[in-house]
């Protein structure tokens, strides 16, 4: 029982120092996005790090520190809502993002900038943006922001959904940085660094390794799940179903395959059954035998 509890104990504090280690390198990466790329080339993007690069590039102010000043107030807020913990984390991950923002401020400014085109500001940007925003998701964490703010706001005023409250606070922030510097492309560049930001998040949080889902509807069953078997170390699942308009009974085959195999299981079907009707779609987490482990 006590080894047990021990194991227990020893997984849930290297789950958190995982945690903790991806956190850190989540604000890296966006404590770079703003230092080297965005606030040289004064490309105000949305969100409290937005709010807080505009102050920067207007009076100089360290951006840093204002990350950690604006969030402090909606971190308060949000106690009541999402509880101690998750706003203990969130603190956490907002100061260690100051921190690093205000280093990054003081070794970038030893070193000429990385580039002084904002089409490749935004991009690259973005893409450390991205990656930031992923591992933070992925890995449980948060920096509050906007996004808490947004929770906050639909809590009180339930319109619409949190991401529709979040992208009003982080439009407001991007239309008000390019009304402040009189810059209406700021709109432009910032559109560039939300679009990829999303993109590379998304990826960071869904993973590289998709597979496909597929549905197999046919009268020979038994033939292509043989094949499956044998060729493949992929699970297959035996649906039983009825066509609606001629009321006669199909098997529906339930299967995932990595990328590689869906030319060889189209070809195969096609040799055994050419009147399947065959539905094949993106699974972008799939965790068992022949894949990831839960």
């Amino acid at each position: 029982m006590n080894t047990s509890k021990e194991k227990l104990n020893k997984q849930t504090f290297a789950g958190e120092m995982r945690r903790y280690a991806f956190m850190i390198l989540g604000c890296i990466c966006y404590s770079l996005s703003l230092c080297a790329f965005l606030i040289p080339n004064k490309i105000v993007g949305g969100g409290v790090s937005g709010a807080a690069s505009l102050i920067n590039i207007v009076t100089g102010l360290p951006t840093g520190v204002f990350i950690v000043a604006i969030n402090a107030p909606i971190l308060i807020m949000g106690f009541r809502l999402m509880g101690w913990k998750f706003i203990l984390r969130c603190l956490i991950t907002t100061v260690t993002l100051g921190l690093f923002t205000e280093l990054f401020t003081r070794l970038f400014a030893l070193v000429p900038s990385l580039t002084d085109n904002p089409i490749l500001a935004a991009a690259y940007g973005g893409l450390l943006q991205g990656v930031g925003i992923g591992l933070f998701i992925r890995y449980e964490t948060s920096s509050g922001g906007t996004e808490l703010l947004g929770r906050i706001t639909h809590h009180v005023l339930p319109f619409g959904s949190i991401a529709t409250h979040v992208a009003i606070f982080d439009g407001l922030v991007v239309v008000v940085g390019a009304f402040v510097l009189k810059n209406p492309e700021n709109v432009l560049y910032a559109l560039i660094l939300i679009f990829l930001s999303a993109k590379i998040s998304d990826t960071i949080v869904l993973g590289l390794d998709k597979a496909k889902l597929c549905y197999i509807i046919t009268d020979k069953a038994e033939e292509i799940s043989d094949f499956l078997i044998k060729s493949s170390p992929r699970g297959v699942t035996l649906l039983q179903g009825e066509g609606m308009y001629s009321k006669q009974p199909h098997g529906v085959l339930l299967t995932c395959v990595k990328r590689n195999q869906i030319t060889a299981l189209r070809s195969a079907i096609k040799q055994i059954d050419s009147n399947a009707f065959v539905i094949v779609c993106e699974a972008n987490e799939v965790y068992g035998k022949g894949f990831h482990q839960i």
